[in-house]
C-alpha cells in the first residue's frame, strides 16, 4: 500500500499530485488514492502536506471512511516524524481506544512508538492488537502476521522471554533466517531496520566503514556525545542511583557534554554529534548486551549505537538553529557562546 521506491528514482511530489487528480475523477476510490498520495508526500519530505491530506480524508463526508483508524494511525506516525509528538501520542491513544478490527492501524501505531524508543508502549500496543484479533482464532490470518512479528521484535528488544505468541510467530515465519536471529537486538540496534532497502544501505555503510578503518579514517557516523533531557536524567538516576557519579547534576551534565565536544573539535576530530538518550531504549540496549543499565561503561557504547542508527544531531548546530540541549534558545545564545569551531 505504501510506496517505498527510492526518492532518487521517483518524483514523489509529482506522483502525489497525479494521485490527487485521479482521486477527483474517481471519488469512490479517493480513500485509497489519497493515502497513496500522502505516502508519496512523506517520502518527498513534505510531511505537512501529507498531514493535510490525512486531515482532508478525516473531514470528508458524508460518506464514511472505510478505515478511519488506519488514516489516524498514519497521520500520527507522520506527525511524530516532524516534531508533533504530543498530538501524535493523543491520536495513537485514540486509535487504541477505538479497538479497530483491522491489524494495520495497530501495527502502524506500535511501530511509530517503537521508532521513537517507546518500547514498552509499543509492546502494549502490539499485544492489545493481538489479544483483540487473535484470541480463539485457530489460524492467524495473513494480515495479522506483522502484528505478531512486530510484537516478537519488540519483546526481543526488551529482553523478554518467549511466550506462546512468540512461538506462534516463529512458526508462521518461513524465511531461511529465523525470527530470533532476525530480531536479535544486536542486529536490530546495528541495522536499525528490516526493510530490504535499508539493509542494502547498511551493507554499503559497513563496506565504507571497513575501508575507512583500513585507511585509519573516521567512521561514517558521527562521534557522538550522549545527552539526557532533564526528565530522562531524573528517571535514569532514580532507577540507577549508582550513575549519579557520572551525572552529579543536570547543569553539570550539559556543561560536561559541551566541553567534551569542544575538546574533540579542537583536537581535529571531525563529524561530531549529540544523541538523545531515553531510559527505555537504554534499558533495551543493556538487555541486548546482557549488562545491567547501572554499568557506566555501557553509556559510551549506547551513544555510539544511537549514532550508528542515525539518531545523532550534528554539532555544532547550524547558525540560528536551536541549541542541542533542548532549551529552545538559539545555540549561539545558549551553549554556543564562543564556540571554537564551525561545521
Amino acid at each position: 500500500m505504501r510506496p517505498d521506491t527510492p526518492a532518487e528514482n521517483v518524483d514523489h511530489a509529482a506522483e502525489a499530485a497525479r494521485l490527487e487528480r485521479t482521486a477527483g475523477l474517481y471519488p469512490e476510490d479517493a480513500e485509497t488514492l489519497l493515502l497513496r498520495a500522502a505516502a508519496h508526500l512523506e517520502l518527498s519530505g513534505d510531511r505537512p502536506a501529507a498531514t493535510k491530506l490525512y486531515d482532508r480524508l478525516l473531514s470528508s463526508g458524508p460518506a464514511p471512511l472505510e478505515n478511519p483508524s488506519l488514516v489516524r494511525a498514519l497521520k500520527a506516525s507522520n506527525l511524530w516524524e516532524y516534531g508533533h509528538e504530543a498530538e501524535a501520542r493523543a491520536i495513537i491513544d485514540g486509535v487504541r481506544t477505538a479497538s479497530p478490527r483491522d491489524p494495520a492501524p495497530w501495527v502502524i501505531a506500535a511501530e511509530a512508538l517503537e521508532a521513537h524508543d517507546e518500547l514498552e508502549a509499543a509492546h502494549e500496543t502490539f499485544t492489545e492488537g493481538a489479544r483483540l484479533l487473535l484470541t480463539d482464532v485457530p489460524e492467524p490470518p495473513y494480515s495479522t502476521h506483522p502484528l505478531l512479528y512486530g510484537r516478537h521484535r519488540v519483546r526481543r528488544m526488551l529482553g523478554l522471554a518467549h511466550d506462546e505468541w512468540d512461538t506462534l510467530a516463529d512458526t508462521l515465519h518461513t524465511m531461511p533466517v529465523s525470527l530470533d536471529e532476525l530480531h536479535d537486538p544486536k542486529r536490530v540496534w546495528s541495522l536499525g531496520s528490516d526493510n530490504p532497502a535499508d539493509l542494502e544501505a547498511e551493507i554499503s555503510r559497513l563496506r565504507a566503514e571497513l575501508g575507512a578503518y583500513r585507511e585509519a579514517l573516521s567512521r561514517p557516523f558521527p562521534v557522538a556525545m550522549l545527552h539526557w533531557p532533564t526528565d530522562e536524567l531524573t528517571e535514569l538516576l532514580d532507577a540507577y542511583p549508582s550513575l549519579s557519579a557520572e551525572y552529579p547534576s543536570y547543569e553539570e551534565h550539559l556543561a560536561t557534554t559541551e566541553a567534551a565536544l569542544r575538546e574533540l573539535a579542537s583536537s581535529g576530530t571531525p563529524n561530531l554529534g549529540v544523541v538523545r538518550g531515553t531510559v527505555p531504549s537504554f534499558e533495551a540496549f543493556a538487555a541486548s548486551e546482557g549488562t545491567s543499565p547501572a554499568d557506566p561503561a555501557l553509556l559510551p557504547q549506547y551513544a555510539t549505537t544511537l549514532a550508528a542508527r542515525g539518531r545523532a544531531v550534528a554539532w555544532p548546530p547550524q547558525r540560528g538553529a536551536a541549541c542541542w540541549c533542548g532549551s529552545d534558545r538559539p545555540y549561539a545564545g545558549c551553549h554556543g557562546t564562543d564556540t571554537p569551531t564551525d561545521r
